[in-house]
């Protein structure tokens, strides 16, 4: 009779090395539909699992590339990332949705879309006293978010993200320039008065209009001033003397040591 064991041992063999050859995850989505999937892509985003909705995503347009979910799915997951404050991802799904889609019905939601994302990832900023490197990258953000909605009003005037987006447009321009002053006047705490002047000019000269701009005139006359720049100083005083006849700063009041601006302290 021959001997068992080594046969058995054989077949045990190949049996656990046939286990390899099995999948260690068998894919439930495998027979989804592009409805189940896009479906469920929804689902897990409103419920907060970003990974997973971005996964749903992903797989749709993937399997069904040519649908009318891939399209849908391309807005979805640039919110999905947004969401997830994942803004780079936004905004790069985003420029790949118009590029591939210039004509679609919705893509002016994709221009809104872009300028949220661009207004969130710079709100901080406002809340920032002192020019900083990091409070500069801000600024740039929140100046892209302003060209985002320029470009989605210039487009589509009709577009009902529009009025909003002009709305943010204004608030956006009044916060750049509040922004510039603030800078302008931590400047001038240090003496660095042509750095004070400049940005003061740079406001005067690129957000006529905004309500900090007695406050860029003043700082212009104060700087140029302590420059010992009479004929210049001279010129700020008889605008802000026109427009601004209260002006603390006419009056030769000094701000507290706590205060940036003459309205403002901290």
């Amino acid at each position: 009779m021959r001997p068992v064991l080594p046969v058995v041992v054989l077949i045990a063999t190949a049996l656990l090395s046939g286990c390899g050859l099995l999948p260690d995850k068998i894919d439930e989505t495998a027979d989804w539909s592009a409805s189940k999937l896009y479906s469920e892509a929804r689902a897990n985003m409103n419920d907060g699992d970003y990974e997973t909705a971005v996964k749903y995503y992903d797989l749709v347009m993937a399997r069904f590339p040519f649908g009318q979910y891939a399209q849908q799915a391309q807005i979805d997951i640039a919110y999905t990332h947004y969401k997830d404050n994942e803004p780079d991802a936004a905004l790069a799904a985003l420029d790949r949705f118009i590029k591939n889609n210039p004509q679609h019905p919705h893509v002016d939601y994709a221009y809104y879309l872009k300028g949220v994302v661009n207004f969130s990832r710079g709100q901080s900023f406002f809340d920032r006293w002192l020019p900083q490197d990091k409070s500069e990258r801000d600024q740039g953000a929140a100046k892209e978010s302003f060209y985002d909605f320029q470009e989605l009003a210039q487009r589509f005037p009709d577009s009902k993200y529009t009025r909003d987006a002009r709305q943010r447009m204004l608030f956006l321009r009044n916060n750049v320039a509040a922004y510039e002053i603030k800078a302008a006047s931590y400047y001038m705490k240090r003496g660095a008065y042509l750095a004070a002047a400049n940005r003061a000019e740079h406001v005067i000269e690129n957000y006529q209009g905004t309500p900090i701009m007695p406050e860029a005139v003043a700082i212009l006359f104060e700087a140029y001033s302590k420059l010992g720049l009479d004929g210049l100083a001279g010129d700020a005083r008889r605008v802000l003397e026109k427009n601004y006849p209260d002006h603390p700063a006419l009056t030769g009041e000094t701000r507290d040591d706590n205060c940036i601006l003459w309205i403002i302290c901290v």
